[in-house]
């Protein structure tokens, strides 16, 4: 890592549950205790949900160390998020377009993903952002985005691919990978995988910070489900308006959903922002984006990306089938700097 390296000031929590001064919050639902029939309705396992969410914040607030954890329940809050999840299956709205797909019962929606996980490949990577690396980076299968610019449509466009996923093991290879110096698991395109990811968690038992890897398309009740779970949003903010969400991702209603799951997420946990500059697209994206952020979460530790390549269907739209320009690159750190952002990763 680079001397000059210095810890961002908005990701003090990550860092802490990195180093093993706090737990990780999935360990702290682990401890909320939750008696619940995995058969009751789930308007009244979200009812328990929400009265349990209240002790969890209660018991977030006054944990100061790793030894202030107390121990694991056999009935827990994140058992009640699992049986939760797996109740949506049956009719799926994790994401934002709430298709109500039953996977359960191998139907597909928009994701193309049925109640059975893949993931493409799993490694520690460092090639993410300076407090990620190495990071536990797991990347699955499928997405509920269709981005005609997708530079990973492989894997997106061919969610049968892959390795199945079963949570006792892909736990034990979590395990693993932390004993050999991942700083966090970082779970890739999550959001259809959810269930899996819960299940997954409440086998693990050694303390890590999760890293949710989205675009922030998902569903208002998916947030509550993340609350509890989740360390870092690592979100997306693509789009600064619904017409080129619709465009070039065929992401119907983006800012109201993408903006609200933001604002769940700063009032939840920590926040590293991605914004991957398009181009052409500064005034109708990158400014308003700026803008919004600086207004309503300025407290995040925000990443101006120049990675955009013109990949997969790029080619249909001319005015996305070039690189950024250097002018491009210089316009959009003047309109971060004017903005006043103050964690800024240069």
């Amino acid at each position: 890592m680079n001397q000059d390296y210095r810890e961002p000031r908005y990701l003090l929590r990550y860092f802490n549950v990195m180093k093993d001064k706090l737990p990780s919050q999935f360990l702290i639902s682990q401890s909320v205790g939750v008696d619940f029939g995995r058969d009751a309705p789930l308007s009244e396992l979200w009812e328990m949900h929400n009265n349990a969410m209240k002790s969890f914040r209660g018991r977030l607030d006054g944990i100061n160390s790793l030894k202030d954890l107390p121990k694991r329940c056999e009935s827990s809050l994140l058992d009640l998020k699992i049986a939760i999840a797996d109740k949506i299956l049956e009719n799926c709205h994790f994401c934002g377009r709430r298709c109500g797909a039953n996977r359960r019962k191998k139907e597909t929606g928009y994701c193309r993903i049925d109640a059975v996980s893949r993931y493409s490949a799993e490694f520690l990577h460092r090639g993410e952002e300076p407090e990620l690396v190495p990071s536990h980076t797991i990347f699955f299968t499928g997405c509920n985005f269709s981005c005609v610019y997708c530079q990973n449509w492989e894997i997106s466009t061919a969610p049968q691919s892959g390795i199945s996923i079963l949570p006792q093991e892909l736990a034990r290879i979590i395990t693993l990978r932390r004993a050999y110096g991942s700083r966090n698991v970082n779970f890739v395109t999550p959001t259809p995988h959810t269930h899996i990811i819960l299940k997954t968690m409440n086998s693990l038992k050694v303390n890590i910070p999760v890293v949710w890897n989205s675009n922030m398309y998902y569903s208002k009740e998916l947030a509550g489900l993340l609350e509890g779970v989740v360390d870092m949003y690592l979100g997306d903010f693509r789009y600064g308006n619904d017409e080129c969400a619709l465009k070039y991702s065929n992401a119907p209603d983006y800012m109201h959903i993408v903006t609200g799951n933001f604002i769940k997420a700063y009032e939840s946990g920590e926040i590293l922002l991605r914004q991957l500059v398009l181009p052409g697209h500064l005034e109708c994206c990158t400014k308003p984006i700026v803008q919004w952020v600086k207004e309503n979460i300025p407290k995040v530790r925000f990443n101006l990306m120049f990675q955009y390549s013109p990949n997969y269907r790029a080619y249909e739209h001319p005015e996305m089938n070039r690189l950024i320009s250097r002018e491009e690159v210089r316009e959009a750190f003047g309109i971060v700097r004017e903005a006043g952002l103050e964690d800024l990763l240069i």
